[in-house]
């Protein structure tokens, strides 16, 4: 195998396109299926403004979901053209929920809709929605007619019957991240970012040869290419978030910015080097796929591009768009290189060593206990109906990104700023640096209870050391 010759290992993350006529329910679905209204906008020539794409977080597995927009079967005007522009995610789909809706019934549109989609010949799924209050029979009888199988009828806006759905859309798919860590070893570091922002340019930098195809037309690649490679001690996988594409090829933008590429690259990475293009400044797309990414909870170092080339009044306004639009990942580190001169290159793969570091890190019971009681005693959660909330042990519950389960009673009224401030301390206190961290709040009996101040001298040492970096910060 030749994994720089344009190897997509990401295809282990499932794709599965939401199809149909406007205003049957698939925004609601994918909202309900993401469990977010935020969206990636990908604002590039070709590419509608009410794309969505998204994680999937209902169902027995990860996927990637996508809201296709509305189609109608018509062949001119601007239905045509949306079905142009939808036509390169069903490409990539793995799955079509074509969804239509039982209110409104069976219409001439479905059928032409219908007939367009049988001929991708991809695995296809039709779903009934604003089934609430209807029996399954019932609500899919007259779609039968459509030919594509037994109806599955739901509810989108109340959440009827969508996780049977996607237990069955999703059986057979099976999880195969760990054949990513048989096949690359060491840390993989995805490369995302918008096109034309210097993707390519970064890892041949890295590489220390013309590795990648580069030049300087947005879109150069499209599938996702996997690149090991060492430096010092420590091994790396390169993901760039498309492959190579020849020049003569280069041809149509909408084929070859691949979004969905660049999710499932976030999704295989470990780490996640986010291009802004310094001479761009922050658009609303970086700040969505940014968002995209501590979502789906990969450690991360910023980097803004281009940098040399900028005056000073270009680079204040990097700065205020960084300070203003993108508070949210103030925990990763921010560099301001030049991938083609390799100015401020050197230290990036340093802060992905310690993004990494601080993402797989392994938690004591006793140390994070005694964090929280710190934390605690600093700042009281204000009182709830008069009754004081009472957070009493946190254990480790996963790692890349960290979780902290913290346990104790009323934790379902602990207010979203008081978790910030819990998952600010924690960072401190651990020096947790370029990784997000999850808190998971629970309430019932404390298994740890009678046991958790039965430490070690050791373990007792090491928790009088952390109270004391505490109190010095």
């Amino acid at each position: 195998m030749n994994p720089s010759a344009g190897t997509d290992t990401g295809g282990s993350l499932p794709v599965i396109a939401l199809v149909g006529r406007p205003n049957v329910g698939k925004s609601t679905l994918f909202n309900f299926l993401t469990r977010t209204r935020d969206a990636l906008v990908a604002d590039v020539p070709g590419l509608t403004r009410d794309r969505q794409y998204g994680f999937g977080k209902v169902g027995p597995r990860d996927y990637l979901v996508v809201d296709t927009g509305g189609l109608s079967g018509e062949k001119e005007g601007i239905a045509a053209l949306m079905a142009r522009q939808t036509q390169a995610a069903l490409d990539e789909a793995d799955v079509i929920l074509f969804m239509v809706d039982s209110r409104e019934g069976l219409m001439p549109s479905d059928t032409d809709v219908a007939e367009m989609l049988r001929r991708l010949n991809k695995p296809l799924h039709l779903v009934v929605n604003k089934a609430e209050g209807l029996q399954s029979d019932v609500a899919g009888a007259e779609f039968h007619a459509l030919g594509i199988g037994e109806p599955l009828a739901i509810s989108s806006a109340h959440g009827h019957n969508i996780t049977a759905l996607m237990d069955f859309v999703l059986e057979g798919f099976p999880d195969k991240k760990a054949d990513l860590d048989s096949l690359y070893p060491g840390i993989r570091v995805a490369i995302v970012g918008r096109p034309n922002v210097g993707k390519s340019t970064l890892i041949n930098r890295f590489l220390g040869e013309e590795r990648l195809v580069t030049f300087d037309q947005p879109g150069t690649t499209r599938d996702s290419v996997f690149i090991p490679f060492t430096r010092g001690k420590q091994d790396y996988t390169l993901i760039d978030t498309a492959g190579v594409r020849r020049r003569a090829r280069v041809t149509d933008l909408v084929e070859k910015f691949s979004i969905i590429k660049t999710l499932k690259a976030i999704d295989d990475a470990h780490v996640v080097i986010a291009l802004i293009d310094g001479q761009d400044g922050v658009t609303d797309q970086d700040a969505g796929l940014l968002g995209l990414i501590v979502q789906r909870g990969r450690a991360l170092v910023l980097a803004v591009n281009k940098w040399d080339g900028l005056t000073e009044d270009q680079k204040q306004n990097v700065h205020r768009g960084i300070e203003l639009r993108l508070p949210f990942v103030e925990f990763a580190s921010l560099h301001f290189i030049s991938a083609l001169h390799g100015t401020g290159v050197g230290k990036l793969l340093g802060e992905v060593r310690k993004a990494y570091a601080a993402a797989m890190r392994d938690l004591s019971t006793p140390e994070l206990t005694a964090c929280l009681e710190d934390a605690v005693s600093r700042h009281q959660h204000p009182l709830i109906g008069g009754r004081r909330i009472k957070l009493r042990y946190a254990h480790q519950g996963g790692r890349n990104p960290p979780i902290i389960v913290i346990h104790g009673n009323q934790t379902s009224k602990v207010k979203t700023s008081y978790q910030r401030y819990l998952i600010n301390h924690f960072r401190k206190v651990f020096r947790l640096q370029g990784t997000p961290i999850r808190i998971e709040l629970r309430s019932g009996k404390n298994p740890y209870a009678g046991k958790r101040n039965k430490l070690t001298p050791r373990q007792e040492k090491k928790r009088e050391r952390l109270r004391k970096r505490t109190r010095k910060r």
